[in-house]
């Protein structure tokens, strides 16, 4: 749930700004085939991308992180 006046991070978008060639597969795939599966198990467990990128990426786009207290 977005904070007001936030919105959330939306599902594979920096894959897709960052024009992942592994993400361009998986759009070229049927959701629930067995190529989408398997392609998606690259995306899952072999990332070509770092958390280190993804998270500067955040910060570059303005996302902020945040949790509740406790």
């Amino acid at each position: 749930m977005p904070l007001p006046g936030y919105v959330d991070y939306k599902r594979r978008e920096y894959c897709k700004d960052m024009q992942c060639p592994v993400q361009s597969l998986l759009d070229r795939q049927e959701p629930g085939s067995g190529g989408h599966d398997m392609v998606r198990d690259i995306c899952v467990h072999h990332c070509i991308h770092t958390t280190y990128e993804f998270h500067h990426w955040l910060i570059e786009k303005g996302y902020c992180i945040v949790r509740p207290e406790g």
